[in-house]
């Protein structure tokens, strides 16, 4: 492994390099009343609803709560709504829709004690503009499906609402993606045009406006690429955070980060979006004594997107030539020690709906070459596989976050193994916030995409596999299916496990998706990542989820010791 060494090598010299410069430490230390964490990402928005990325998801965690979320038990609780409601207790009931499908209303009431970041109720009113919003269907919000479903709501009072669905599936009662957006600032954008409303939203020419937030913090400050500055949000009705102040700072570069926490410039590196389990290892093994290290395994998945309106990856063979052509199991053990193994397909160990039994693709350059072949690319050209009658090279692009030094090491070793069996790869990497905000939510990649979905316990695929979720301009490019899938049964396979309710046939539903998944290969799966947090000796209270919810939607529990 030359490449690792060599880049290992450059870490560290960049690191001591960034150390000097920053070698002053920050007051956070003296006074213990800010905390300041360093994550790799800057959001491309801070709407809750526009564009997936979890720096986002991160920073809003402080600020924001949802009506549902999954605990770090992995249980379904409410946040911002008073009960949870069940079938069982009566707040949610099943009944027939006007097109006579058999749908649910589901009541929730929010906290009597709510209120936006200006002192101004949380109430119903924000719930149907956040609703509104959602099914215009030219605003990129997110998840389609939901506000699809979602075909009415009815406002009982300031506080209590039911929203009318029409089916009734197994997760009836979870609208962790409903996130609420205040009708008396953003109404007016929302409004003006709806189809610009997504470049005009108050999140981003007002981010600092204390009226979009309802967490323990609120944000004061931005500064794009740089750094957010959160305070003390004095209309937050739970325990108030530890901190008068926490500052996340953006350093894209993981040998920076490092430097940073060393020199005292940041306290801790985010879990969410920080170093990998291998750099996490040896900076313990070096600086163990000064910060507490924890690992989290948990439901987030590695992988490559391969973009199918490509004509060469429309062809299932050249799909399946790809991941035989690498050796993922090498990845895992050599780059990361085990500690993140192979994914064999998009649904984690971890959960129960997980199948132990589909097809795996084991590492066979001889396979994969003997697939070339049968696709007719036989001439070599330098190396390159050329088709022996189109004379069409065998060439993709490869993008992936630039700055993350794990995903760009993984590149130049899969770069490299599939060079070995003919196949030329181009790398082309951009900054987190165009590559999600832009390329990814716009399919503008032309071949591989390199990047990491988190899921919840659990979580149907609808928005990354369903053929009604490729992002396209006419639905201001929300869904996230970015390959551009499209497969009926898959489709069919999605639109059942939501309505079944019983667990043992839904169990064989995931089986036969995760089948067609491997099979048809959309993606190329890699890994299981773990997560690994490093922080001060003297923070408490940050316990991960290993989930898609961050550790920030907890942060009243944080302390200081």
């Amino acid at each position: 492994m030359k490449i690792r060494k060599r880049l290992y090598g450059l870490a560290l010299a960049v690191l001591a390099a960034v150390g000097v410069a920053l070698a002053v430490p920050g007051p956070a230390q003296a006074e213990r009343d800010q905390l300041t964490i360093g994550i790799t990402q800057y959001p491309s928005t801070f709407h809750p609803n526009i564009d997936s990325m979890l720096a986002k998801s991160y920073i809003l965690g402080f600020t924001r709560r949802p009506f549902t979320v999954h605990d770090h038990s992995w249980n379904l609780v409410c946040m911002l709504c008073t009960k949870l409601p069940t079938i069982e207790n009566g707040l949610a009931v099943p009944e027939r829709t006007p097109g006579g499908k058999k749908g649910i209303a589901v009541t929730y009431t929010i906290r009597p004690d709510a209120f936006w970041g200006d002192g101004k109720p949380i109430t119903t009113d924000d719930v149907l503009f956040t609703w509104k919003v959602g099914r215009n269907g030219k605003t990129g919000t997110l998840p389609i499906e939901l506000y699809r479903s979602a075909y009415k709501i009815v406002a009982q009072d300031d506080k209590t609402f039911t929203m009318h669905f029409d089916k009734l599936t197994f997760n009836y009662n979870a609208i962790n993606a409903f996130s609420l957006l205040p009708a008396h600032v953003d109404r007016v954008n929302f409004e003006a045009d709806p189809v610009t409303y997504k470049n005009k939203t108050a999140f981003d020419t007002d981010t600092t406006n204390e009226a979009l937030y309802f967490g323990p913090y609120l944000i004061t400050e931005t500064k794009r690429g740089s750094h957010v500055v959160l305070e003390r949000n004095p209309k937050w009705w739970g325990k108030p955070g530890p901190f008068k102040r926490i500052i996340i700072k953006t350093i894209p570069n993981t040998a920076a980060l490092e430097a940073n926490l060393l020199s005292g410039n940041i306290d801790m590196i985010a879990g969410e979006l920080g170093l990998t389990v291998d750099q996490a290892l040896r900076f313990e093994k070096r600086h163990g004594r000064k910060f507490n290290v924890l690992y989290k395994s948990g439901l987030i998945y590695e992988h490559i997107d391969l973009n199918l309106d490509n004509p060469l990856l429309q062809d299932r063979n050249i799909r399946h030539a790809l991941i035989h052509a690498i050796d993922r199991e090498a990845i895992s053990q050599q780059l990361f020690g085990g500690r993140q193994p192979v994914a064999h397909s998009n649904v984690n160990p971890l959960d129960w709906v997980h199948a132990p039994d589909i097809p795996i693709f084991a590492h066979d350059p001889k396979k994969a070459q003997d697939i070339l072949v049968k696709a007719e690319f036989t001439k070599l050209n330098k190396g390159i596989r050329h088709h022996a009658e189109t004379g069409q090279a065998l060439r993709f692009e490869f993008m992936t976050t630039a700055g993350s030094k794990a995903r760009e090491l993984v590149q130049q070793v899969l770069q490299s193994q599939w060079k070995s069996v003919g196949i030329d790869v181009r790398i082309r990497n951009e900054p987190a916030r165009v590559y999600f905000g832009q390329t990814m939510t716009q399919r503008k990649f032309t071949g591989l995409a390199m990047y990491a979905w988190l899921s919840a316990p659990e979580s149907v695929p609808r928005g990354q596999l369903h053929s009604a979720h490729i992002p396209t301009r006419a639905n201001g490019w929300a869904g996230q299916n970015y390959p551009g899938f499209r497969n009926k049964e898959m489709d069919a396979l999605i639109e059942k496990i939501e309505v079944e309710l019983d667990r043992e046939k839904r169990k064989a539903l995931w089986r036969r998706l995760q089948e067609i998944y491997v099979t048809e290969l959309p993606v190329i799966p890699l890994y299981f990542r773990a997560s690994a947090f490093v922080m001060p000796k003297w923070l408490t209270g940050v316990e991960p989820t290993g989930h898609q919810y961050a550790t920030s939607l907890w942060v009243e529990d944080w302390g200081v010791k």
